[in-house]
């Protein structure tokens, strides 16, 4: 039974799926203004096991902590990025990259209209304003970075280095005149065993006499270097930087889009 320290989960349901890309798949699902609205940008997912109609959902407590229910449930925790939000609609759309066999990626290959997913409450992107922006990462970054580069004022100046396996991969994006998008294929190589975005930073300087803010976010290994060299030949301090692992070649992903 549920205490009063405790609430339900918010659990959406599939509306829609489409392919946006070979590799990319799109979920747009249905919920209360106050799920979607806290679904994101960075949100919490609580995925079942695929075919599971009625999962056993986890609660949450008043600090955000979620509390498992007892003995076997099913359900795992993911974090991703809202690709979409509509809270008036009560519309959450969400990329899933169906790379990896994790529970995440096999639950969007196999979602359908009807199907259920729970959210524990959402987070910031970790990016802010700048004059020039550098923002870099692979698939799995595409929902952040597309919503980084639509609110960005029109003035901003930068870079967007995106990682994908080949031209079919590419996603239109909305852009400020003064960002310039670049597209780095890594053709058969696999996901997280490239070094094209982490040689692409490295083949930048730093702009000078600028606002600055970078966002990177990857497979860990590439974050990590790419890291390594904001901090050291950029001389970026923590505010003026954000690099997150997105994901870890050789586990299941848990966090993407």
């Amino acid at each position: 039974m549920t205490t009063p320290e405790l609430r339900p989960v918010d659990v959406l349901t599939v509306v829609s799926v489409t392919d946006a890309t070979p590799s990319v798949r799109r979920v747009t699902l249905s919920g209360t203004a106050a799920a979607v609205a806290g679904a994101g940008p960075t949100v919490s997912l609580l995925v079942p096991r695929v075919g599971d109609a009625a999962p056993r959902w986890p609660d949450v407590a008043r600090d955000g902590r979620i509390v498992w229910p007892s003995g076997a449930h099913g359900v795992s925790l993911r974090s991703y990025t809202a690709r979409r939000q509509d809270p008036s609609a009560g519309l959450v759309e969400i990329d899933f990259v169906l790379h990896g066999d994790g529970p995440a990626a096999s639950w969007a290959a196999a979602a359908a209209p009807g199907a259920p997913l729970g959210v524990a409450g959402g987070g910031p992107l970790g990016d802010r304003p700048a004059g020039h922006l550098v923002l870099a990462g692979d698939e799995t970054a595409l929902p952040a970075i597309s919503r980084i580069l639509a609110a960005a004022p029109s003035t901003t100046r930068g870079t967007a280095l995106l990682e994908v396996a080949d031209a079919a991969e590419e996603q239109p994006l909305s852009a400020p005149p003064g960002i310039t998008v670049r597209w780095l294929h890594r053709g058969a190589t696999a996901p997280g065993e490239s070094s094209l975005l982490a040689q692409a930073v490295a083949a930048m300087d730093r702009p000078e006499g600028e606002d600055v803010f970078v966002w990177v976010a990857a497979e860990s290994g590439a974050v990590r270097t790419i890291r390594a060299d904001l901090r050291g030949r950029w001389g970026l301090g923590r505010a003026q930087h954000h690099a997150i692992g997105y994901w870890r070649r050789g586990r299941a992903m848990s966090a993407a889009g």
